[in-house]
């Protein structure tokens, strides 16, 4: 095993720069996971480790040795991809063997090798079909053992659930996590979603407009995320953003004015804010924001949407700023087009300068109560 590492790696298409001084470090064992909206470079990312790309400036590392000019076959990294690319004339036992017959090996240590993969990966019994015999999921698990069958140093993961339904999706990146750990193997993965990510990184890179955003564990990019563009991009709803302009009010009190109404702001972030008439965007996560009589903010009810375990209340604002609330599903309902009052924890707010980088106060990590169920706006 070993760990794959980007140092300055910069990717251009013509005058579009597809990645731009990408300096990230994936270690060894650890499962990576680049995130981000279609565009952003993460596919481009992942083909420059692969070597179906050369970096433009920088440098791709693979077990602490420069690649740039190593081939592909020789890097000795294995790739699935979204489309599972599975030789439809082969059994499944023929698409697993492919690479290690590439790689000259035995016919008895190929054997052991199938069968070692496939009984990991539960196919043992469906080593004789042909891919057009198989579900999405036992293609994606053929993909898989395909890939592992060779001892890489590193697994590339490029979307490879995004063809499964909602369910087998939920199953297989559970599959995926748990194979990871039994191996030990260094993996990165690409996805666009953001629950994917959340479930199976060590450490999630967010990345837009191939400009590496963020790098942290899971709970911390939730917890903390480092600009607008991570508060928004993770998390599901997102996070609510509401642009504020910051005043100091009565008794020395600060308060940011949101849509006509006022929230109360920590005196930290106040100050690292600039003080009287900072333009800021507030953060507010959907189950930090309560609806009720103590509430200070002003809105209308536009949508309620009903999930089961939870409630989705979408308002909007004044300026016309969307809100949305996520409520217990035992919790009173308001109607569709009802006027009502949005409560929000000091606590709870993240605060982000009108750039969209983050405030860097102290306050605001976005562990307090929603009002209205123990906690006072």
């Amino acid at each position: 095993m070993a760990g794959v590492a980007f140092r300055e790696a910069t990717k251009r298409f013509g005058g579009a720069v597809a990645l731009d001084r990408l300096d990230l470090e994936v270690g060894d064992g650890e499962l990576l996971v680049l995130l981000g909206p279609s565009g952003c470079g993460k596919t481009t990312a992942l083909r420059l480790v692969a070597g179906l790309e050369e970096p433009d400036d920088g440098a791709i590392e693979i077990g602490g040795r420069v690649v740039n000019h190593v081939e592909a076959k020789d890097r000795d990294v294995a790739m699935v991809f979204q489309s599972y690319a599975l030789y439809p004339h082969l059994s499944v036992g023929r698409n697993i063997e492919f690479p290690l017959r590439q790689r000259g090996f035995d016919r008895d240590e190929r054997r052991r090798r199938v069968a070692d993969a496939a009984s990991t990966l539960g196919l043992s019994e469906l080593l004789d079909r042909k891919p057009r015999q198989l579900s999405g999921g036992q293609r994606q698990r053929v993909a898989l053992a395909r890939a592992i069958v060779r001892e890489p140093q590193a697994f590339l993961m490029d979307e490879p659930l995004s063809n499964l339904d909602a369910a087998l999706r939920t199953q297989t990146r559970a599959d995926i996590v748990a194979l990871q750990q039994q191996l030990g193997t260094t993996t990165l993965y690409v996805t666009h979603d953001q629950v994917e990510a959340m479930t199976m990184g060590d450490r999630i890179a967010v990345m837009d407009h191939g400009v590496l955003q963020q790098v942290d564990r899971p709970q911390a990019l939730y917890d903390r995320p480092a600009n607008t563009f991570v508060a928004r991009f993770v998390g599901s709803p997102g996070m609510n953003l509401l642009p504020a302009t910051l005043e100091q009010g009565a008794g020395g009190k600060w308060e940011a004015q949101v849509a006509g109404s006022a929230l109360a702001v920590p005196e930290t972030a106040a100050t690292a804010a600039g003080g009287a008439g900072a333009a800021l965007v507030l953060g507010v996560r959907p189950e930090h924001v309560g609806i009720g009589p103590h509430g200070t903010v002003d809105a209308t009810v536009v949508i309620v949407e009903l999930l089961g375990a939870e409630v989705h209340v979408a308002c909007r604002l004044g300026d016309g700023t969307n809100v949305i609330v996520r409520q217990d599903a035992a919790a009173p309902r308001p109607a569709h087009g009802e006027a009502v009052r949005l409560a929000v924890a000091p606590a709870s707010l993240h605060v982000f300068h009108a750039s969209g980088a983050r405030v860097e106060s102290g306050a605001g990590v976005g562990h307090a109560p929603v009002p209205g169920e123990g906690a006072t706006p």
